[in-house]
């Protein structure tokens, strides 16, 4: 989270420790104790406390006196009881992160909002609006509002200049600013599950199971919506990879939304294969084939330090031929899922996977936002968001790259590319197919 925090800062801590004067200096304090009043002597951690983590807990408000945290750059408020986002938080002024997920939040005035926020986190909760002042927020770079109630987005939210991902899943849009799509910096962007985007495609040629079909053997994996099983189809040989998705709403958005947008990707030699699907009541599945082994991730998620963009392993180098054979491949995935007509919306190095012959896997539509029912223009719009999301995974390759003098004329023409990809002007962004050709070249 925060540099510099030893061993002891990252463990969970005790009431009774604090009240007894043992965090004395401490960066970072987490108490899980079912406290529904905000304990005061936190307050005499101000003069070190960086990061805050009262999530899990049953508070409901924070005192005036809250302020006294001057050095506070991180609160963790999830999971708690919050009907109202804390005023007191406006008066802030070098928190940068602030998560409130999974709370019951009904209003944010117009001065609760602290200034300096990078990265604000308010999934599943039940915001109706949002507050005019949004647009104030200028160093605003990652926004999570997925599984809320929200009818609209006001018209200042297109002044954030600095928005890279923005989740909008599951609320109750009809309609979003027309800036929204054209802000400069945005290129990660989910809006399933509005009635802004409509109904889901029919998936009457893909196979459909029932859960008494399939053995659900050992989990090789988990994410936000849902757990990665091993397992079979019943009278078969064959291993397959079988996702059951939670019930209720993801960080991302709906599970069926995500489910949706993974069938009407359809087949690609990038794509982890999907062949079938469970869509009962209750049980929700997507059956695929197995990862081979020695696929490993091409980067890691990101850092509080990155905010939006991906971190890599201390000492990853990319050689600048590796580099151009990951983006010939993702480029020629991504025009395919944009000729499906579906946005990815987590296009990121750690949601791909590569192995030793350079060949890549790409999959996890957790964030995909299908696009048939809105119009010509906002496709487009879309893609070149996309485009941009291209740009940032570029950009983060060439940054760990290993140049050879010989490859020099190689390297000009990524760098050409990635500079188009991340043009603040999204009418002037090449669409996949161009980068296609470029590559090719």
């Amino acid at each position: 989270m925060i540099s510099g925090l030893t061993a002891a800062e990252q463990q969970c801590h005790n009431l009774n420790d604090l009240k007894a004067g043992k965090y004395q200096g401490y960066k970072r304090l987490q108490l899980v104790e079912g406290l529904s009043e905000f304990p005061e002597e936190i307050l005499s951690l101000s003069d070190t406390l960086e990061v805050l983590d009262l999530s899990n807990n049953l508070l409901s408000e924070l005192p005036d006196s809250f302020v006294q945290l001057k050095n506070l750059k991180v609160l963790f408020l999830s999971f708690n009881q919050f009907k109202v986002f804390p005023d007191v938080l406006g008066k802030c002024l070098n928190l940068d992160m602030v998560g409130f997920k999974s709370n019951q939040i009904e209003s944010i005035s117009e001065t609760a909002l602290p200034k300096n926020l990078r990265w604000l986190i308010l999934t599943d909760n039940r915001l109706t609006q949002l507050p005019h002042s949004f647009g104030q927020l200028s160093q605003l770079k990652k926004l999570a509002l997925a599984g809320n109630k929200l009818s609209s987005i006001p018209e200042s939210f297109t002044q954030c200049k600095q928005l890279e991902l923005v989740r909008l899943s599951a609320n109750e849009l009809t309609s979003v600013p027309a800036g929204l799509f054209k802000l400069p910096k945005l290129a990660w962007l989910a809006l399933s599950g509005n009635p802004l985007v409509g109904e889901h495609k029919a998936h009457s040629g893909i196979a459909q199971y029932e859960q008494q079909d399939i053995v659900l053997n050992e989990q090789i994996g988990q994410g936000a919506s849902g757990v990665i099983y091993k397992g079979k189809l019943h009278n078969a040989e064959t291993d397959i990879a079988i996702k059951v998705f939670k019930g209720g709403k993801t960080s991302d958005g709906y599970p069926e939304d995500e489910l949706s947008a993974c069938l009407t990707a359809g087949q690609h030699e990038n794509l982890i294969k999907t062949f079938a699907h469970i869509s009962e009541q209750d049980f929700l599945a997507l059956l695929m084939d197995l990862i081979p082994k020695g696929y490993e991730n091409l980067g890691l998620p990101p850092s509080y330090e990155t905010c939006t963009r991906d971190t890599f392993v201390e000492g990853t180098q990319f050689s600048i031929e590796t580099i151009s054979n990951i983006t010939k491949q993702l480029a020629d995935v991504l025009t395919h899922l944009h000729n499906q007509q579906v946005s990815h919306g987590d296009f990121y190095a750690h949601n791909t996977m590569i192995n030793e012959q350079g060949h890549v896997m790409f999959g996890d539509f957790g964030a995909a936002t299908q696009l048939h029912n809105i119009s010509e223009i906002q496709q487009q719009q879309f893609e070149r968001i996309e485009v941009r999301a291209f740009g940032n995974l570029l950009d983060d390759l060439l940054t760990q790259s290993q140049l050879n003098e010989s490859e020099n004329s190689t390297l000009a023409k990524l760098i050409s590319l990635r500079d188009a990809c991340l043009n603040d002007n999204i009418t002037l962004r090449p669409n996949f197919a161009d980068i296609k050709v470029l590559l090719a070249r």
